[in-house]
């Protein structure tokens, strides 16, 4: 026999109830599962129910005796933190990774808070618990259908395939993408612009869609950033992108996605995603004042992000600023 205790397995107590239906006795059945009579004896003891031994029931006993709880019930300070952490809009990816970085070693594991919140939702029947994941969703659901493209209406049309290729290697700054995220009430739409180094998203609330308006209210942002960090902007086929070539005079280059084909540019989508969290499409535009509106789009660029190793759209870009005021402050030096 082992000298250590080993723990009795399904199988173990199936073997048992079918040698106590028998008629054995403590001593025959713990010879035939090479046991000591008293642990047989201690488990027909603890997990018999209603005079009879289960096998499965045995083994549901058993795992609840031991089982303790998740480290998030365990631990209070912890679960207040990462509960914290997703009330503010934080995925469980972007939570754990953000601890794992301000302590310098795996705190916890973004499965972990997942299976944490799952569990309240089953145990408790309670569905608010789902306002703690990104898309409020107790299951993980599938992407929409692809819509149509009237890409054949845009003059001067430039396909992604003739983009520079520095600006498929998100190493360099500079290479932007922007979208309108729609809503349900007929013409609100918020512009967004996202840098695909930094992920540092810029957004305005048009009146409109039109293309003049749209091409008008990029060149204002776009105005404000330092010419080495405006490269390249990459549209879907929306009619509302008609007027890009209006940009050009900025020394930007602009570039439409294929037709069908909006994943390639994945990082406005998923910036879009994201803010889906604090402005679903059921969203009246109209009821949010324009602190709130700014406060949101701060939280975004504020929020720690793993393909950034956890540090924010914010810190990242602003790196990239003083690093191109730095080299045009260098240059006017005298040699």
């Amino acid at each position: 026999m082992g000298q250590g205790y080993k723990h009795f397995s399904l199988e173990d107590r199936c073997e048992i109830a079918r040698l106590q239906a028998e008629g054995r006795s403590l001593r025959q059945i713990a010879a035939a599962l090479d046991r000591q009579p008293s642990s047989i004896s201690r488990e027909l003891s603890r997990n018999t129910a209603a005079k009879a031994y289960k096998p499965v029931l045995a083994e549901q006993k058993a795992r609840a005796r031991r089982w303790t709880g998740s480290r998030l019930e365990r631990q209070t300070e912890l679960r207040n933190t990462v509960l914290k952490g997703l009330g503010n809009g934080l995925s469980p990816e972007q939570v754990a990774g953000r601890l794992a970085y301000e302590a310098g070693h795996p705190v916890i594991s973004h499965e972990t808070i997942y299976r944490f919140i799952y569990a309240q939702i089953t145990r408790h029947n309670d569905y608010s618990w789902r306002q703690y994941l990104p898309c409020a969703k107790a299951k993980r659901g599938l992407r929409g259908r692809k819509g149509g493209s009237p890409a054949s209406f845009i003059q001067q049309r430039l396909s992604i395939v003739d983009r520079p290729a520095d600006a498929d290697d998100r190493n360099f700054p500079g290479h932007w993408e922007a979208d309108l995220m729609m809503f349900a009430k007929y013409g609100q739409a918020i512009l967004t612009l996202h840098e695909r180094t930094s992920r540092i998203l810029m957004a305005r609330r048009p009146g409109n869609k039109t293309a003049d308006l749209i091409a008008g209210q990029i060149r204002q942002i776009m105005a404000l950033v330092p010419q080495p960090l405006r490269q390249t902007i990459t549209f879907d086929n929306g009619t509302e992108f008609a007027r890009h070539f209006q940009l050009h005079d900025l020394a930007l280059k602009t570039f439409f996605c294929d037709p069908h084909a909006p994943w390639q540019k994945g990082g406005i989508e998923n910036a879009i995603g994201r803010m889906r969290r604090f402005l679903p499409r059921k969203t009246d535009l109209a009821t949010i004042p324009e602190d709130q509106f700014n406060a949101l789009i701060a939280i975004y660029n504020n929020t720690p992000r793993k393909c950034l190793d956890f540090h924010t759209p914010a810190e990242v870009f602003i790196k990239q600023l003083l690093h191109f005021k730095c080299e045009s402050t260098s240059r006017l030096s005298p040699g």
